[in-house]
């Protein structure tokens, strides 16, 4: 979304009939695992490769005629990702933050949703039967939220990927918010953060 401005849910809901809305969803879990035994996880992190290629999180476009931005997102995730959805719910206490386009009339709602890692599993293993999947969705990635001892391999290497839209500034500002790596471990590597 080239000039995105962010703006809040109510400013976001209220833009008028001219706009449509889309919501996406980061599924995050804690991690214990190590990586070759010695590199700590923390947290897996979902993303999926869509069908334009470009890395996104699961969502899409919802009807403000569903009950709720909410169920809306419920009913995508349903879609892109499976029935091991139906065993959580996104909520509005999951909301992150609105962005508006100066493009095609189109605002982006995005939510973090913090799952077991058995739930999250549950989701990359029922993916591949999910309606969508080989459609709009070609495949789950997990987030690299580690950075490898060369100082590029990992989630450096990773940012470098094409990205939809406000995801990569959506990553890493979740990736922040939440904590999901080690306290000043994004600045120490000089990983750029949205302002």
């Amino acid at each position: 979304m080239a000039g995105a401005r962010k703006l809040p849910l109510e400013q976001a809901l209220a833009l008028g009939p001219g706009w449509r809305h889309a919501c996406h969803a980061l599924l995050y879990a804690p991690d214990p695992a190590l990586l070759f035994g010695r590199i700590p996880l923390r947290y897996a992190v979902l993303m999926q490769m869509r069908f334009d290629g470009r890395l996104g999180f699961p969502g899409g476009l919802v009807n403000l005629q569903d009950t709720s931005l909410e169920a809306g997102l419920n009913r995508e995730l349903i879609e892109e990702l499976g029935e091991a959805v139906a065993d959580f719910r996104v909520e509005r206490a999951d909301y992150r933050s609105s962005h508006a386009g100066s493009g095609p009339h189109v605002v982006a709602h995005f939510y973090a949703k913090r799952l077991t890692l058995e739930q999250l599993v549950a989701v990359e293993m029922g993916a591949t039967r999910a309606k969508d999947h080989g459609l709009e969705v070609l495949g789950l990635v997990r987030v690299p939220l580690y950075t490898l001892r060369d100082g590029v391999g990992g989630l450096p290497a990773f940012l470098e990927n094409s990205f939809i839209g406000t995801a990569r500034e959506q990553l890493l500002e979740a990736i922040q918010d939440l904590e999901l790596v080690e306290s000043g471990s994004l600045t120490a590597r000089k990983i750029s953060l949205p302002r």
